[in-house]
Formats: C-alpha cells, structure tokens, sequence
C-alpha cells in the first residue's frame, strides 16, 4: 500500500469548505476531514494554500455572497444566512473589506438581476456547442442548395 502524501489529506478538507460553504464549519470540523490536530491542520493548511483554513472558508462565502447579490434579488439578510453566516452585521463589515463595497452598494454597482433574461441550462449548453465544420454537400437531384451565414 502506498502511502497518502499529506497535501491529500488537506485537499480533501478544501474540497468540503469549498462544497459545504453554506453548513457551520469550524478549523475543527475541516481538521477532523484532513486527519489532522486542529493546530497542526491550520499550520499545514497555511503553509500550502497561503491563507488561514477559516480565511479561505470565509473567502468562498464571500464569493458566493457576491454571485448572489449580482444574480438575484434576494435581501441581503437572506444571502448572509444562506452563505453560512449568522450576523448580518459581521457578513457587511467582511464583505465590504473584500470588495471594497457593502453589499448593498456592491448590488447597486451591477445591473438588477430582473434586467438579465434567464435562459435554460440546455439552451446554454447548445449555443455553446461548437458548431460542425460546414461542407458544402453536392445536392442531389430533389434538394436546394443550401449554405447559411
């Protein structure tokens, strides 16, 4: 059996903070996820992602905030607790030392999400296709010849 290298274990607790964001994560639950002592995980986490374990958790809710504020017209209340959050009051002062804004400034700063048409997922994923090299075909005896753009 050939052993785990130890940043394994640290991007496996990335991985929950970055998937669970939203749920009351602490330095001792992404520990627990690493194998490691609360104390030695915050030291390795560091060492190799350059930031504290609750910095990095904290910098993806802030994020996911942000994309909330932008996308929907959700209260800034209800985007806090989504987040993962608990005072309203804390999420403003965090969020405007990363962006430089509140949140309510920074939604204003973005056009109202109702202004942006939804389109569906498959829509998206259709147009986004590549389009297939256009050859044009011989038609046959009871076709038009047809090429577009």
């Amino acid at each position: 059996m050939t052993p785990v290298h130890p940043i394994r274990h640290l991007l496996r607790a990335k991985d929950l903070a970055d998937v669970r964001y939203r749920e009351p994560l602490d330095v001792r639950a992404l520990a627990r996820a690493a194998h490691l002592s609360p104390a030695h995980f915050s030291r390795e986490f560091r060492r190799a992602f350059g930031e504290a374990p609750h910095q990095y958790l904290m910098t993806r809710r802030l994020e996911r905030a942000a994309a909330l504020l932008r996308n929907t017209d959700r209260t800034v209340a209800d985007i806090c607790l989504t987040v993962g959050l608990r005072s309203v009051g804390s999420f403003t002062s965090s969020f405007g030392r990363a962006f430089g804004l509140s949140p309510t400034a920074y939604r204003a700063a973005h056009p109202p999400a109702v202004t942006r048409a939804r389109v569906p997922t498959c829509v998206l994923q259709a147009y986004a296709r590549p389009r297939a090299a256009r050859l044009e075909k011989t038609p046959g005896p009871h076709q038009a010849s047809v090429v577009s753009d």
